[in-house]
């Protein structure tokens, strides 16, 4: 759960640092605090800057979002106390819509890149709200935005908020959806999403209080950048498909690990016959499933994909005396778990989905099992000369019959 919990981490950090720092904000001096009204544009323009380079289209719009409507604020609401003019209550009614709508339909869009035809339609689609809310502005068209921002339920917790009950229900949806897509991809992204629509949120509640919009828009914007470039760290550092480390990240490990530790070198037993038998579809399932007793293993073991089908752990600070007992455990898992071959058409009713695997034949289901061979820290090896030595004692385990641990000479 803290694994899935991790892409979290960083958004919440940032907001409520925030948070924390608010009160202090009006003691800043007032030369600069000019400074503070400008730092939401610079964030968003870093921002969008990265999210264009690594095709982030969803970041991209949000961003955009995110300098209209803090723009909007600070030219047409600077100085005022509430929507205390009609030309102001209308701008505030219909950021208050604006705002939540796009950042529910961003929380529920596909990564389609920033200016691909679907980034393209998407920018228009924006861009046709922002023209109608001109038009409004411009004939003080008021009736469509007090329709949309009605009362619909008379609370007093409610009636204390500034933002209507219609955009609190879509901040929630967006929140949650944001929240369920961090926890089942562990993506950076929908974590910054996360982050990003409570920010709005509070960005919207507290408009009126001065300084507040600048800090909260900055934190919105940070908050984006930050998961741009987690998610940047990612594709460079973590398997796509398994979600553990790459070898590239094994590789800036290595040189760190000190006097002390052990190698292990993990191959999957006719890996290549079973992708014949099954499809590649079925091979992947089996490297995600031992990837994932790989994340589980205890010890404090650090697992790594090194290529196809071959995983590495290390076991900083431990002997392979002490490491053996830990590998012959996640040997045994994976020996005895009965994986179920999933069918293209299983339904995605989670209920369904288990009552139709309780009829099965027992064919369906099938059991890999790994070689491991391991080597330990020497004062005469380099940490790459320990790596393929636990690679040559792989191999051993693999001619003496696969399904076991073999120690390095």
């Amino acid at each position: 759960m803290i694994r899935k919990l991790s892409p979290l981490i960083l958004p919440i950090t940032t907001f409520l640092v925030a948070w924390v720092l608010l009160p202090r904000i009006p003691l800043i001096p007032p030369e600069k605090q000019v400074l503070l009204t400008s730092a939401p544009y610079l964030l968003i323009a870093v921002g969008m800057a990265l999210s264009f380079h690594f095709r982030r289209g969803r970041v991209f719009m949000v961003l955009t979002l995110i300098a209209f409507c803090y723009g909007l604020c600070a030219s047409r609401l600077a100085g005022l106390t509430g929507p205390d003019t009609p030309d102001a209550w209308l701008i505030f009614r219909a950021i208050t819509v604006l705002l939540p709508f796009n950042l529910l339909l961003c929380s529920l869009m596909q990564e389609k890149g920033v200016f691909t035809k679907a980034g393209k339609m998407r920018l228009l689609f924006f861009g046709f709200q922002v023209f109608a809310l001109w038009l409004s502005l411009r004939n003080s068209q008021q009736g469509l935005w007090m329709t949309l921002t009605q009362k619909l339920v008379d609370w007093p917790f409610l009636n204390q908020l500034q933002v209507p009950q219609e955009a609190l229900i879509m901040f929630l949806v967006a929140i949650s959806i944001a929240l369920c897509r961090t926890i089942t991809r562990q993506s950076p992204i929908d974590g910054g999403m996360f982050g990003c629509t409570i920010a709005a949120f509070a960005f919207l509640n507290w408009l009126w209080v001065p300084l507040m919009p600048a800090t909260l828009a900055a934190t919105a914007a940070l908050i984006l950048v930050i998961a741009v470039i987690q998610d940047s760290h990612n594709m460079a550092f973590r398997d796509d498909l398994t979600k553990l480390p790459s070898r590239r990240a094994l590789n800036e490990l290595l040189p760190c690990l000190g006097s002390t530790y052990t190698i292990a070198m993990v191959d999957v037993d006719h890996f290549k016959g079973f992708n014949d038998d099954y499809g590649h579809d079925v091979g992947d399932q089996v490297l995600k499933m031992i990837a994932s007793k790989m994340m589980a293993i205890s010890g404090r073991g650090r697992p790594f994909r090194y290529g196809g089908e071959e995983f590495t752990i290390i076991f900083p600070g431990k002997g392979m005396q002490d490491a053996f007992p830990h590998l012959e455990q996640l040997r045994t898992t994976i020996e005895e778990y009965q994986m179920y071959l999933r069918d293209s058409d299983r339904p995605k009713d989670d209920g369904r989905g288990k009552s139709r695997r309780a009829n099965k034949r027992p064919d369906r289901f099938v059991s890999v099992t790994i070689s491991i061979g391991m080597a330990e820290a020497s004062p005469r090896q380099s940490s790459d000369e320990v790596l393929k030595s636990a690679d040559v004692a792989l191999y051993k385990a693999k001619n003496r019959g696969r399904n076991q641990i073999c120690r390095a000479n």
